[in-house]
C-alpha cells in the first residue's frame, strides 16, 4: 500500500531512509533545516517541502529524525507539527532520545488527536543507504502494525519492544553494550600490538571464537582485517565518536535513575565523552583505538606487512 510520507530531519541518517521510501513506491515530502540536504532528497525521489508544517499536512505518516529529544518536542509543540497534521496522523520518531522525551512525545501526540510510535534505528549510516537498519519500536500493536511496511522498507529487522518508549529503551541498552565491546575490542588490539601479535592474526582467531561481536567483525578498530570498516578510510565516520557519547549519556542516566550498578556502561559514556569532545569529535567510534593506544606504553599502529596506515 502506498503511502504519503512526511519525513523531517534529512541528514545521514534521514536523507537515505527517506530515500529508501521513495524507492519503495511511496510519495516522501522531505524537510530539513539545510537545504542541501533537502535538495540531496529530492534527487534520491522525494518531493521539497516548504517546511515540516506544510509536509505534515499532506502526509499519513510523519517521521521525524532529529538530534536530541528537545528537537522533537519543540517540533510537536511549538513548531506546529501536530496541529498542521490531519486527525489520526501516525507520528513515528526515530530519533534516538531519552525514554522519558519519547513518553513526552507519544503523550502530546496522543492529545492532539494522533497516535505515535518510537522507532530508534541501529545499523548506522552504511545500514541507512542500503537498508539494513535494525528499527526498535515502542507504542501501542495497531500503531506498529500501521508503520511496520515502512520502517520494512527502510530496514531488515523490526521489532516491537512494548509499549511507549519501549524502542528508546532498548536502543539505549543496545548500544551501552556496543560502546562496552568496541572499548574491549580495541584494548585487545592494542594488548596484541604490545605482544608482538599482528592485526590480521588476532581477527583471524577472535572473529571465530568466543571474542566474536559486531565491533571485531563489522566495525573493526584497525584498518586490514575488515575492508568497509572505517578504519581503512581514516575513521571518516559510519557512526560518529559524538552520537555513541550521546548515547551512553543517556544510558548513563537511565543507570543512575534506576540505580543500577553497571560500572562498564558507566566508564564508557566517561570515555567517550572525552573522546567526543577532543580528538573524536570528527571521527568514528572506533577511532577511540587511539586513545587507548595513545595513553599507554604500546607501540603505533601498523598494519599486517609492517607499515603504517
Amino acid at each position: 500500500m502506498t503511502r504519503t510520507v512526511a519525513f523531517v530531519g534529512l541528514g545521514r541518517m534521514g536523507g537515505p531512509m527517506a530515500a529508501n521510501l521513495a524507492r519503495a513506491g511511496h510519495r516522501v515530502l522531505g524537510y530539513d533545516v539545510v537545504p542541501e540536504a533537502v535538495a540531496a532528497a529530492a534527487a534520491s525521489g522525494a518531493e521539497p517541502a516548504g517546511s515540516a508544517a506544510e509536509a505534515a499536512a499532506e502526509a499519513d505518516v510523519v517521521i521525524t529524525m532529529l538530534p536530541a529529544g528537545r528537537h522533537v518536542l519543540d517540533l510537536y509543540r511549538e513548531r506546529g507539527l501536530l496541529a498542521s497534521a490531519r486527525p489520526g496522523t501516525l507520528f513515528v520518531d526515530c530519533s534516538t532520545i531519552d525514554v522519558a522525551d519519547a513518553r513526552a512525545a507519544h503523550e502530546a501526540a496522543r492529545a492532539a488527536g494522533h497516535r505515535a510510535l518510537d522507532a530508534p534505528v541501529s545499523g548506522g549510516v552504511m545500514g541507512a543507504e542500503a537498508g539494513t537498519l535494525t528499527f526498535m519500536a515502542g507504542g501501542g500493536a495497531e500503531e506498529f502494525a500501521r508503520a511496520e511496511p515502512l520502517l520494512s522498507a527502510m530496514g531488515r529487522k523490526v521489532v516491537h519492544c512494548g509499549p511507549a518508549g519501549s524502542g528508546q529503551a532498548a536502543k539505549i541498552c543496545n548500544n551501552m553494550i556496543l560502546g562496552i565491546s568496541m572499548i574491549g575490542v580495541s584494548e585487545a588490539f592494542v594488548l596484541a600490538e604490545s605482544l608482538g601479535l599482528d592485526h590480521q592474526a588476532l581477527y583471524d582467531v577472535a572473529s571465530t571464537a568466543s571474542g566474536q561481536c559486531w565491533a571485531l567483525t563489522v566495525n573493526c578498530p584497525v584498518p586490514g582485517p575488515v575492508p568497509g570498516s572505517p578504519a581503512n578510510r581514516g575513521y571518516r565516520p559510519g557512526f560518529a565518536a559524538p552520537l555513541m557519547a550521546k548515547d551512553l549519556n543517556l544510558a548513563a542516566n537511565a543507570l543512575r535513575a534506576g540505580g543500577v550498578d553497571a560500572q562498564l556502561g558507566l566508564k564508557a559514556a566517561e570515555l567517550y565523552a572525552v573522546f567526543a569532545e577532543g580528538d573524536g569529535a570528527g571521527l568514528d567510534f572506533s577511532a577511540i583505538v587511539r586513545t587507548i593506544r595513545a595513553s599507554g606504553a604500546a607501540p603505533k599502529e601498523t598494519t599486517t606487512d609492517g607499515t603504517r596506515p
